[in-house]
């Protein structure tokens, strides 16, 4: 009688752990009220869902590791209230490739999410996805070679767009010196970067030169970095390209860092007594002949 016991809570323990075993490849959720979700990976990153009280079946690419392996979540990540299908899966050594699928109730399937295209992005798709509730704003997160981007993503209604994004400059570390000196940012500073806010049509609304490794905070205005003037004067034009200006700045005027364009800086100079000034430097000075 024993063994008997024994032996049945032995294979009771063994279906437990495999159940256990399925049910760690796979998620149940919501995806709308009344609209239960089981999904599970398949061989090659591919996803079975099943959807509805009918178990509707619909199979999904996903992504996938080298190993054809890859990792299942849900999340709002559309902020309708509702759970989203996520699939993650390491890519190289760093990088997390992301796709996001939500439900469609015209269609009753899961409808990927795709991120616009023709933007300015770096990150190309959605990688090392993270959603910041609070300000209603999606971060992709992607390193290229030494250098670690960072996109960030809003809604327009159900319309995906890219809200902020940065471009690496490639600055003269001499020719930048010889006209500012920057003001210390800290010992885990990265390279300077213009960082660019849209609206949903794409257009920009403010620039920033920052820090390229340390993105700005969602949902607040961008602050350039801030520096010093060097030169005894120097001239601050109204546009890229100008041959002479009536305005200059002097040594130790202190400026924020706004924007750059061939080899010109736009600053902005807070005059203490007719406010904010803005204005191109060129970066670097006149040969002397």
């Amino acid at each position: 009688m024993r063994a008997t016991l024994l032996m049945m809570a032995l294979c009771s323990a063994g279906m437990a752990m495999q159940a256990l075993g399925a049910e760690s490849d796979g998620v149940a959720f919501d995806a709308a009220p009344g609209v239960p979700v089981r999904a599970r990976m398949l061989d090659g990153g591919r996803v079975e869902v099943r959807i509805g009280k009918d178990a509707a079946l619909q199979l999904l690419d996903g992504v996938a590791d080298e190993e054809g392996r890859s990792r299942l979540d849900h999340e709002d990540v559309d902020f309708d209230g509702v759970q989203d299908l996520v699939v993650r899966a390491s890519v190289g050594q760093v990088n997390e490739a992301v796709a996001v699928y939500r439900y469609d109730a015209r269609t009753a399937r899961l409808q990927p999410l795709a991120p616009p295209t023709g933007t300015p992005a770096n990150c190309d798709g959605l990688w090392s996805l993270s959603v910041d509730a609070p300000t209603r704003t999606l971060v992709s997160t992607c390193r290229g070679g030494p250098m670690w981007y960072t996109d960030f993503y809003r809604y327009q209604g159900e319309k995906l767009y890219l809200y902020r994004a940065e471009q690496l400059l490639m600055l003269d570390p001499q020719a930048l010196a010889a006209v500012l000196a920057l003001d210390e940012g800290g010992d885990d500073a990265g390279p300077l970067a213009v960082w660019t806010t849209f609206d949903a049509a794409g257009r920009a609304l403010e620039r920033a030169i920052g820090d390229g490794l340390s993105p700005p905070v969602s949902g607040v205005p961008l602050r350039g970095r801030n520096a010093r003037v060097v030169p005894t004067r120097l001239a601050l034009y109204s546009a890229v390209g100008d041959a002479s200006t009536p305005r200059y700045l002097v040594a130790g005027d202190r400026v924020e860092l706004l924007d750059e364009r061939d080899g010109w800086l736009q600053v902005r100079y807070r005059n203490p007594t007719r406010g904010p000034v803005t204005g191109w430097i060129r970066l670097a000075l006149p040969e002397q002949g």
